[in-house]
């Protein structure tokens, strides 16, 4: 079947020639390219990483500052509720105490106006009584 002559030999030195050529212009720089491949998709990965975990991070904060914000602004409306409702209170306990001084003063006027209008229907009473009496005495006499 197979034949060793001197073929043989220079079969397998032609074989470990091309083998050391393929791997000097082949697979060395083809492994290198994988290997350059490899570590740019690694480097990539992790900068992609640290960017996800920045973000993360950064919606984080974010999402904090918003509590933080809604926070301070219910506080704040709370207190222009209170505010407002302080004010409101105020205004009414005020209207409230010139109603009253009105109402007195109106009263204390209606009471003078009584007393004067009773002190006018006496006198009238006085001068009634006394024309009648005049006319009585002046008939009877």
């Amino acid at each position: 079947m197979f034949d060793f002559d001197a073929t043989l030999p220079l079969i397998a030195i032609q074989f470990l020639v091309l083998t050391a050529i393929m791997n000097v212009v082949f697979y060395k720089p083809l492994t290198r390219v994988i290997g350059e491949r490899e570590d740019y998709i690694r480097s990539k990965k992790n900068e992609a990483r640290e960017r996800l975990d920045k973000a993360n991070r950064l919606a984080e904060q974010y999402e904090q500052e918003l509590a933080n914000t809604r926070r301070q602004s219910q506080g704040l409306i709370a207190d222009a509720q209170a505010e407002a409702q302080k004010i409101a209170t105020e205004q009414v306990a005020a209207a409230q105490k010139e109603v009253q001084g009105e109402l007195l003063q109106a009263q204390q006027e209606l009471n003078q106006q009584k007393q004067a209008a009773l002190g006018q229907l006496e006198q009238e009473v006085d001068a009634l009584s006394r024309q009648i009496l005049r006319k009585l005495v002046g008939a009877t006499g």
